[in-house]
């Protein structure tokens, strides 16, 4: 069977009230029975609805209730709001001005930016206000920091990995350019975030989001922490890349890329690039270098986002989820050999004439003239930086290094005649000419 429960709040508190005083309202009571009843309720405890505590309530209190259920019923009985509701009582005129001033410079910074930024400073205690009462005042004078979020009208469900290492978020985010010696330079900040603990296992900078920042992010993040199930990504051309693909396949990783067009499906990592902003990318100083950069993000994480509790996952921290997980389960580890085994990529070549070959826009160059006008398998490790590239020809490894034709000009080179070995006794016209005039050759 169904239950019936109060509409509200303020229901609540008024079947509360009906509850203590209502049997007296009904009752045919003699003169100065009331108040010898109310004098009895006065001394007793009653919980409130919400509350862990016993309270007593006092004649008048009692008395004011009788009368209001009496006359105006259960809705007599709902507490009244404050006259100031709204209006932040513990706020200073001075400190309404403070936010309003930061809410309308900063329209995009969440309240819980600037208050505990106002807090650090000393310019406002902690109990000073709640979060409510700072967005309530924000509202009042039109500045809400609600965003208002595209509805496409596709179904969308809350969904989570199984655990941790099961999926990796990976994405760029677009930071604000910094000035180094006189140039700006762009700001690209790439991170991989685990999906059930939000624990995010790389977040570095770069001044590019090409294909090979995001490889050689991924295997220093390999090196550091178990391997994923899988990876999910964006359709960016950073991602879309044969090199990446092939590399996880080898390295039995799975690849996911999300629907185009669609940052929704996205969301965990889109809200992890919010609280970027906000803490963090919005308010970097003059960094001169991306290593200025790094440690400020490494800051962020280590001090902020990873101690932090968060609602979706219970109250719990990222480190704490992560850490707990790792604790109790056997990690799948990648070791060098193999992790560089997966990134080595392999073309077909064709080795000039003068056993030189071109790969990645430098000459290399061959010993020996064995191979010229020969097709082979060059190899290099995306790893290597820059490439050190090398053949691979009947299982064989044959090092390559960079053409240097000063060198080469110096070096000496043997003739056809000191090519040619004076030991052994091989002679072919003369041998022609023996078997056609039927002469033996002449014995040793």
């Amino acid at each position: 069977m169904d239950t019936i429960e109060p509409r509200d709040r303020g229901e609540e508190i008024a079947v509360f009230r009906a509850g203590i005083i209502g049997s007296l309202a009904h009752a045919d009571l003699r003169r100065g029975e009331l108040k010898q009843r109310l004098r009895e309720l006065s001394t007793r405890k009653f919980r409130p609805p919400g509350s862990d505590r016993t309270r007593r309530y006092g004649f008048s209190t009692l008395q004011r209730w009788h009368y209001a259920y009496k006359h105006g019923g259960l809705q007599a009985l709902r507490p009244k709001e404050r006259a100031d509701k709204g209006h932040g009582r513990a706020l200073t005129d001075e400190l309404k001005e403070l936010l309003l001033d930061i809410g309308r410079e900063f329209p995009s910074v969440p309240v819980t930016v600037i208050r505990d930024t106002l807090v650090l400073d000393g310019r406002m205690d902690a109990d000073t206000a709640s979060i409510c009462t700072i967005q309530r005042l924000y509202r009042e004078h039109g500045l809400s920091r609600r965003a208002v979020l595209r509805d496409d009208g596709a179904q969308r469900l809350r969904w989570e990995a199984a655990h941790p290492g099961a999926l990796w978020h990976g994405d760029v985010c677009h930071g604000p350019s910094i000035l180094i010696d006189g140039d700006k330079k762009p700001l690209r900040i790439h991170a991989l975030m685990d999906d059930a603990s939000r624990y995010v296992v790389a977040l570095e900078a770069h001044h590019t989001e090409r294909e090979i920042d995001m490889i050689r992010m991924l295997a220093d993040t390999l090196r550091k922490h178990p391997r994923p199930d899988a990876l999910y990504l964006d359709n960016g051309s950073t991602y879309r890349g044969e090199a990446l693909s092939v590399a996880c396949t080898r390295m039995q990783l799975g690849l996911i890329h999300a629907r185009p067009y669609d940052p929704q499906a996205r969301g965990k990592m889109e809200r992890f690039w919010r609280t970027l902003r906000g803490r963090c990318l919005d308010h970097l100083p003059g960094c001169a270098s991306l290593h200025d950069v790094n440690v400020r993000l490494s800051s962020f994480l280590d001090s902020y986002y990873h101690r932090r509790e968060h609602a979706s996952l219970m109250g719990k921290t990222p480190r704490e989820i992560w850490t707990t997980w790792w604790a109790d389960h056997d990690a799948v580890e990648i070791d060098e050999e193999k992790l560089r085994e997966a990134l080595t990529v392999r073309k077909r070549r064709r080795v000039r004439k003068d056993s030189t070959i071109g790969h990645g826009g430098v000459d290399w160059e061959v010993d020996g003239v064995f191979l010229s006008s020969s097709t082979v398998t060059v190899a290099h490790c995306l790893l290597d930086s820059p490439p050190k590239p090398w053949l691979e020809e009947e299982g064989r490894r044959i090092d390559l290094h960079p053409v240097d034709p000063k060198r080469n000009g110096s070096r000496k080179r043997r003739s056809r005649k000191e090519r040619t070995s004076k030991s052994l006794d091989f002679d072919p016209a003369t041998t022609l000419l023996d078997r056609t005039v039927g002469r033996k050759p002449e014995e040793d």
